[in-house]
């Protein structure tokens, strides 16, 4: 049995894609890979136990996550450096891509320890070659910021870009997220939601800005893995450029006839930021 186990699988981290959703997406190398490892770093063994289970692997697993990943990974990395088959996956799509993997292998590098990449599924690329978006250039830019005035900050350095934009995105915040896309570049700008690839609801919701907004203004809880694209800004149409927090503060002084500490308290709570963040960037831009 043990023979079996470890037949052709050389000493080495392996980075092992698993499906985004459906279970048969799995490959057939992935499901090698992982009855033959020695050990399987997951991010939750709870979750992976279940694709085990699925596919009669019998690997022990180890808990491999955000909270954990840097005692972990020293951990992993002696292992590795004594000859052990270490499989490291992510509760879906590939380890590594808005998920931990990047310190562990970045270790294993540095003690010369083959690293091994097994594709598998991608939420970023399933959702992009989907979309109806130009492929022919794009940019992943993982998770946007959980606040409205980072997040807006984010979209800014997006304005003007003429390839692809590829985000990952919570389900309680796309709505906002699709207002300060608005804000930011513009209610003409395509987009595009994919929600639960490769699932049963499955579902791509296609057009500019504000007509996908206003599809899901209309809707209850949004929930399901979002994975959002925004495409170039249409020939001949500028997108807005994005008021500085200057140019507010200046605005919110006229209109509510109030003073700069007042003025920036208030552009603060606007955009999810702290006042001293504010105010740092009120005197950068004076």
């Amino acid at each position: 049995m043990s023979a079996d186990r470890n037949h052709d699988l050389a000493p080495g981290l392996y980075l092992v894609g698993t499906p985004i959703g459906n279970l048969e997406d799995m490959t057939l190398r992935s499901i090698r890979v992982l009855k033959q490892a020695d050990l399987i770093a997951c991010e939750d063994t709870r979750q992976t136990q279940k694709l085990l289970h699925h596919y009669g692997i019998e690997t022990r697993a180890v808990s491999y996550h955000e909270h954990n990943e840097a005692s972990r990974a020293a951990e992993l990395v002696e292992k590795l450096a004594q000859g052990a088959r270490i499989a490291v996956v992510s509760d879906a799509g590939m380890p590594g891509i808005s998920d931990p993997g990047s310190r562990l292998v970045s270790l294993a590098i540095v003690r010369g320890v083959p690293i091994v990449p097994v594709p598998g599924p991608s939420a970023f690329l399933a959702a992009l070659v989907a979309s109806g978006l130009p492929t022919d250039s794009c940019s992943f830019r993982g998770f946007l910021p959980a606040k409205s005035g980072a997040r807006r900050r984010e979209l800014e350095k997006v304005l003007d870009a003429d390839e692809t934009q590829i985000y990952y995105e919570a389900p309680h915040r796309i709505r906002e997220t699709l207002a300060d896309v608005m804000e930011v570049l513009g209610p003409g700008r395509p987009v595009v939601v994919a929600r639960e690839l490769t699932k049963i609801h499955e579902e791509f919701l296609r057009g500019t800005g504000a007509e996908v907004a206003q599809d899901l203004k209309s809707r209850g809880d949004i929930k399901g893995e979002i994975t959002l694209l925004i495409g170039r800004a249409p020939e001949g149409q500028s997108a807005p450029r994005g008021t500085s927090i200057r140019e507010r503060v200046e605005e919110i002084i006229r209109a509510d006839k109030v003073d700069e500490k007042a003025a920036l308290k208030k552009v603060a709570k606007e955009r999810g930021i702290s006042k001293s963040e504010a105010y740092r960037e009120w005197q950068r831009r004076r």
